[in-house]
């Protein structure tokens, strides 16, 4: 006996979700998770993102549209007919069972004789790391580990469509990093269908195949996260994904696939993204800004924080603010230095203005 994948696609279709009359928490959206495959939905608060999983896992049913897991229509089915497991955020771990007792609670209730649940659930704790705690209570565990017995649990059953409601956001930044990284491997080991959802930007393109951008119960972007983070398709993306400075500027020419902007006198070239000339959105991360060139804009160093590995630089001119980071910690800059800023060749991305 071993823990298997049943890995299948979830789609939805014109799938909407209505709350009374006046609250649309999700609108009319039209998404595809391959098998095997980690998705996560990321966004602001009540943008839609927890009821998709919800929907998913059949705790909300959808007022339009259809939801398929596999082949099989499920947008009608209850819960205990989908096949998907769930790990909450606040875990959801019973206090008085012991670590093994809370893994095999589901196994039982599925129809396992004790002996097998038994058996499939010591393997699910060693899957997670977790051998050797069967019997310890919740409390003896860390956070992390109380996390990866949520995991266990849900693991064992063996489901067709893994879901993860912000599980790390009851952790510290270490131990996020940890299970995070814990987390992806399990996925990937198993082959393992999940849709993921949290509103941390650096947790989704640390652990996810595609990333779905929500914004007001709508999708406002689906990619990779090189794709996101490279390519935003407007402004919100560039700024939810990773840090983003938006700077205003003015598109000069327009030659073939390049263009050449302009900002305080300065020019830059890049790709035009099918823009046309005139005025748009240079959207540029941090660790893209460059401090100090011979050329570029004239700015001043309004605020210097070391912050160990890095140094971080808010700059300040006629363009507004803009935050930039410099690995350089050995010969900082002092507010009020005055400055040229520029931009790295590759990097910068151009968006419509406005």
């Amino acid at each position: 006996m071993s823990i298997q994948s049943k890995a299948a696609p979830v789609r939805f279709e014109q799938v909407s979700k209505r709350f009374g009359k006046d609250v649309v928490a999700v609108d009319t959206i039209d998404l595809h998770v391959e098998a095997g495959k980690l998705v996560t939905l990321l966004g602001p608060s009540g943008c839609g993102k927890t009821t998709t999983l919800r929907m998913i896992a059949g705790l909300e049913m959808a007022t339009s549209g259809r939801i398929l897991i596999g082949e099989r229509d499920v947008t009608t089915l209850p819960a205990t007919d989908r096949d998907v497991s769930m790990v909450f955020q606040s875990y959801a771990l019973f206090p008085h069972m012991s670590v093994l007792e809370n893994v095999m609670y589901g196994l039982t209730f599925s129809g396992f004789g004790k002996d097998e649940a038994r058996a499939r659930a010591l393997q699910g704790l060693d899957l997670v790391g977790l051998k050797g705690f069967d019997a310890r209570l919740p409390s003896e565990l860390s956070g992390g580990q109380q996390q990866r017995v949520a995991v266990a649990r849900a693991l064992v059953l063996e489901p067709q469509v893994l879901l993860f409601d912000e599980p790390l956001s009851n952790l510290d930044a270490k131990l996020r990093r940890q299970v995070r990284e814990d987390i992806r491997a399990i996925q990937q080991d198993l082959g393992l269908t999940v849709v993921y959802v949290t509103h941390d930007q650096e947790e989704a393109l640390a652990v996810s195949d595609e990333i779905v951008v929500m914004r007001n119960a709508a999708i406002a972007q689906i990619g990779t996260p090189r794709q996101l983070y490279d390519a935003p398709i407007d402004r919100f993306v560039a700024d939810f994904i990773g840090e983003a400075n938006l700077i205003d500027c003015q598109i000069t020419q327009v030659d073939g696939e390049t263009a050449t902007i302009d900002i305080e006198g300065h020019t830059h070239q890049l790709p035009a993204r099918d823009l046309p000339p005139g005025p748009a959105t240079l959207a540029v991360r941090p660790s893209r800004v460059l401090i100090g060139q011979e050329r570029g804009i004239d700015a001043e160093i309004a605020k210097a924080t070391y912050v160990g590995v890095r140094m971080e630089y808010t700059l300040k001119g006629a363009f507004g603010q803009v935050f930039a980071v410099q690995d350089d910690v050995d010969n900082p800059l002092e507010p009020g230095t005055a400055v040229k800023m520029s931009f790295t060749e590759r990097g910068p991305v151009l968006l419509p203005g406005g």
